[in-house]
């Protein structure tokens, strides 16, 4: 299972943790029970024989966010990965939102102010962060009043070579939070709750801050309905795992983000779910 350096291994990290996935050790386990052995290994840990393994699964490549290009050229080397390539490449850069919001999916609306544009701001409040992300890292909440910060905000980042997704901020986050929708192997299997994140200094957003703005949630039919259909039109509804994002609107479910990469799976909090996925693990490396 492929993750990212934890403070063993690298004490600047914004990952730090011998063990940077909470998934990791359920999924462990439960690899165990499905008479296969599971082995966390460092994406970009020179010393790792990657194809010596049956089948490789991204987990927790959260580091990979900055530096993009080198995560695509060390996946594409890679024979057997799940999830593919190809949708490695596709979901990493928040631009497939304009595919999915074109093809007549209700997405968050969004403006992408690439390298070289100039931003164009909402009213009321919004959000700030680059299309090339993970978790809350580098993604900031602004007011109206806070047009010049979250200017300067966008130049750091054009600065860094990364280009900028620019939404307006989604009130019913603050009351009801974000739904995440995990889906494994194609079928739904649980949803959480996601409280706001924005609302707290970056500098805060540690992981136990993170954990504690997750809580189960039981999910609406129309909510998965929905994820489904996005997964299905773009013809990866039958993914090892799959994570969508969505908030309600006036007019309907949206989608936020579409999680294909490293998302946490939350397995712990659901307890069928580390079976699950070793299971659907287990078909890939037999087939």
């Amino acid at each position: 299972m492929a993750t990212c350096r934890g403070v063993d291994t690298d004490p600047h990290s914004e990952f730090r943790g011998a063990n940077v996935d909470p998934d990791s050790p359920y999924l462990l386990a439960a690899l165990e029970d499905v008479c296969l052995h599971g082995e966390l290994c460092v994406w970009d840990d020179p010393k790792v024989a990657w194809d010596a393994f049956d089948l490789v699964v991204i987990r927790s490549t959260w580091d990979y966010s900055s530096r993009r290009e080198e995560f695509l050229d060390w996946a594409k080397g890679i024979s057997r990965l799940a999830n593919p390539f190809e949708v490695l490449e596709y979901s990493s850069d928040k631009h497939y939102l304009e595919d999915l919001g074109n093809a007549g999916h209700r997405i968050v609306p969004s403006f992408f102010c690439d390298v070289g544009m100039m931003p164009i701001f909402p009213s009321g409040d919004f959000v700030v962060k680059p299309s090339v992300g993970a978790g809350s890292i580098d993604a900031a909440r602004y007011g109206a009043h806070q047009r010049g910060e979250a200017r300067e905000h966008v130049e750091r980042l054009h600065a860094r070579g990364r280009d900028v997704l620019i939404q307006p901020y989604v009130p019913s986050v603050d009351v009801v939070g974000e739904r995440a929708l995990v889906f494994i192997d194609g079928a739904f299997s649980h949803a959480m709750t996601k409280g706001a994140m924005l609302n707290t200094p970056e500098s805060e957003r540690g992981a136990l801050f993170r954990i504690e703005q997750m809580s189960v949630a039981i999910a609406e039919p129309d909510a998965v309905n929905f994820a489904s259909r996005v997964l299905s039109d773009l013809d990866v509804s039958n993914l090892l795992y799959a994570r969508v994002d969505v908030v309600g609107t006036d007019t309907g479910w949206a989608l936020m983000e579409l999680e294909l990469v490293e998302p946490s799976l939350f397995l712990q909090f659901c307890e069928p779910a580390p079976a699950r996925l070793a299971e659907a693990i287990a078909k890939r490396v037999a087939s």
